[in-house]
């Protein structure tokens, strides 16, 4: 990966309401550029500006079709950047310390939520 695409990229993803807008469309493949306004308090224009800059990224696929403009998520970048900074010892280690932060967090918030199941424990 090119120096300058992997500045474009990181730029793309520093934004929240960049990331936010890739999870709409992973949710939701080949949804239109309305359906992801529908989600935000802006005007398309700026929504379009994320867009682009994510399209620049590489992050987004757009597919014209008549009037309406379907996106798709290219993760292809993310595991270019990944594969760049891990190796497969490295990756298998980090996927298992990922997985026990996820189950943490996940027995945390349902401690959070349900206290009687919290003082039952104590």
């Amino acid at each position: 990966m090119k120096p300058q695409s992997m500045d474009k990229l990181f730029h793309a993803l520093a934004s929240a309401a960049r990331r936010e807008v890739l999870d709409i469309v992973r949710q939701s493949p080949g949804c239109s550029v309305a359906h992801v306004c529908k989600h935000f308090d802006v005007s398309r224009i700026a929504v379009m500006k994320h867009l682009n800059v994510l399209e620049a990224a590489d992050l987004l696929i757009s597919e014209k079709q008549g009037r309406t403009r379907h996106l798709y998520f290219n993760a292809a970048p993310i595991q270019m950047i990944y594969d760049r900074w891990t190796d497969e010892y490295s990756g298998y280690w980090s996927g298992q310390l990922t997985g026990i932060k996820y189950r943490a967090e996940d027995r945390h918030d349902q401690d959070s939520v349900d206290p009687k199941k919290n003082k039952a424990k104590q």
